[in-house]
């Protein structure tokens, strides 16, 4: 049987927190920001939570 390898995308975009639950980035903080009003970027800079909908799907692809 060959090694399963993680997804090299989804490493790059998750990361686990100490109680297990994932961490990620919002979207949208990349470019074309003049248009965008400053309390709406300063939301964006930080992290939130993998929903729960979506976690064994993001599991699957970090093999854990």
């Amino acid at each position: 049987m060959p090694k399963v390898k993680t997804k090299s995308g989804a490493k790059k975009r998750f990361k686990l927190t100490g109680t297990g639950k994932i961490k990620r980035k919002h979207a949208f903080k990349s470019h074309i920001l003049t248009k965008k009003e400053t309390k709406q970027k300063r939301n964006l800079t930080h992290t939130g939570l993998v929903d729960k909908s979506d976690v064994s799907n993001v599991k699957d692809m970090l093999n854990i």
